[in-house]
């Protein structure tokens, strides 16, 4: 084994700098250097500005300060995603943060909801979610703001400009000690015995050699794949949008930034709606086998709460993974590793994870083959359990106005997504495998919202007395309502918590 003393990360952009500014952690108390390369020749994709729960914590892990990093970032915070215009036109439902009710003597509070709405409980289960009703409302408080009351938790995200989060990143990793490198990557050598990534070489000659790599190359994989020529598994099957507009405007309406982002099926797609503290980013996801680049944009534009801020960004893709994401001593991140459409927001979730399983399996005193298969192993689940989550989606629906619905809604889809839809249908229950992203809530939320519903539920949901099921209701309810009616409103709230510096300024 070769000893690890200099990472190179190649590429910037969202996932190159939360790679370093994680393995910054690193560098104190080991002999290790770390190098950042990047051109800024390059473009960034810089969409995805949607996060979800665990970005909080990987961001309370690298010991940053939420309110700074918020309004560096012009951030607005986030309890779930409204879906609209999905099961049929005219739908809508949000995919709350947090859970429906709680558990009741061991069993999902959705079957408790169902036992209790077969006995004339008109009640929506919306209405025991703290983060639907306060996202109904335009409300928003953390759990801090609460301390002291039995109250449920608000669980939450950020919605961010991703090209500000990886300039911040940029200068907390450069103050720890992360070397930029400026400049485009022409060439890479490989090791004749070993196979290993030995250097890169930039476009003005100079040759940087590492350990360790890691990918941040976007679609491209540099390294990964032009290099290593790992292989790359085609999802367009299951899911088969593969075009994406992005266009960035102004909210002209006057109205305050949502505290969630909005995803807007059309014909052949769907739209993203991420509103920022200073703007919205807007973007249209699109199978061109069923629209053309004019048709997306055009319905894009229609679309917008006000004027764009920029000229539009066209995007091809193509959904699935590398078959590797560690290849030797090259591990890839990010867009380098893969490709999922923002549906669920995973996009920066998949590089924090990945950055989390690369600090947790890594050993500085080299690499070994089953760190290598066990992060293959590992993320290739992950990868599978979103990728069901978001073919739900689209084949969970009653729409068939258009050739695209059609396709979605009749085309195959893996056998493990029909089993988990199955049992749902049959009573409700819903099995969370091997530590999955998407709990039983996020499961539920779905369902239920595109019109899959339960034809009964857990016999053990009748154990308790109708009378104290009402009271745990009821209880549940009040606290609800409690909360909500007691939160500021979410624009208020940015102002006086983290306001971006523009509109500090003008409250000035």
């Amino acid at each position: 084994m070769k000893p690890i003393r200099n990472i190179v990360i190649v590429g910037g952009g969202t996932a190159g700098w939360m790679a370093a500014a994680a393995l910054s952690r690193l560098k104190e108390g080991n002999d290790l250097a770390i190098t950042l390369i990047e051109s800024e020749e390059i473009g960034t994709v810089g969409v995805g500005e949607a996060t979800i729960p665990p970005f909080v914590e990987f961001n309370q892990l690298l010991g940053i300060d939420e309110r700074e990093m918020m309004s560096a970032t012009q951030a607005s915070f986030k309890l779930g995603i409204q879906f609209m215009n999905w099961g049929k036109q005219g739908d809508s439902y949000i995919h709350p943060f947090g859970a429906y009710g709680y558990p009741i003597d061991g069993v999902g509070f959705h079957q408790h909801w169902h036992r209790a709405r077969a006995e004339a409980d008109r009640r929506p289960i919306q209405a025991f979610n703290l983060e639907t009703m306060a996202a109904y409302f335009g409300k928003f408080s953390r759990t801090e703001d609460f301390r002291g009351q039995d109250l449920p938790p608000v669980n939450y995200a950020y919605h961010i400009d991703a090209t500000r989060y990886a300039r911040f990143l940029r200068a907390l990793s450069e103050k720890r000690g992360v070397v930029r490198s400026e400049g485009k990557v022409v060439d890479v050598t490989l090791d004749g015995e070993s196979g290993h990534v030995a250097s890169v070489t930039k476009s003005d000659g100079t040759v940087i050699a590492g350990d360790l790599f890691v990918d941040c190359s976007g679609f491209r994989g540099l390294l990964i794949e032009q290099a290593l020529e790992t292989g790359y598994e085609d999802w367009r099957h299951l899911l088969p949008c593969d075009r994406a507009v992005a266009l960035p405007c102004l909210r002209e309406d006057g109205s305050p930034p949502a505290p969630f982002t909005r995803a807007t099926a059309h014909s052949a797609g769907w739209q993203w709606c991420v509103p920022l503290q200073h703007r919205n980013g807007n973007g249209h996801v699109y199978c061109s086998a069923f629209m053309q680049d004019d048709e997306a944009h055009d319905i894009l534009v229609g679309n917008l709460a006000g004027k764009p801020q920029a000229d539009p960004n066209f995007l091809r893709f193509v959904t699935g993974r590398r078959k590797k994401f560690w290849n030797r001593n090259v591990v890839a991140l990010g867009l380098a590793a893969g490709f999922m459409e923002p549906l669920e927001s995973t996009s920066i979730h998949l590089i924090n994870t990945g950055v989390n399983k690369l600090i947790a399996l890594l050993s500085l005193a080299g690499i070994t083959q089953v760190q290598e298969d066990a992060f293959n192993r590992f993320t290739a689940k992950e990868y599978v359990r979103i990728r069901d989550f978001l073919v739900l989606h689209y084949n969970a629906t009653t729409r068939d106005d258009s050739e695209f619905w059609n396709h979605v809604r009749t085309m195959k889809v893996p056998d493990s997504l029909v089993e988990k839809v199955e049992l749902f249908r049959l009573n409700g229950q819903i099995f969370r495998e091997e530590d999955e992203l998407f709990t039983e809530t996020s499961w539920a939320a779905v369902m239920m919202g595109q019109g899959i519903t339960m034809q009964g539920h857990n016999p053990m949901a009748d154990r308790i007395p109708a009378a104290d099921l009402k009271k745990e209701f009821d209880e549940i309810e009040r606290s609800v309502r409690f909360a909500v009616d007691r939160m500021p409103t979410h624009h208020d709230y940015l102002k006086r918590y983290c306001p971006a510096p523009e509109q500090a300024a003008v409250a000035a």
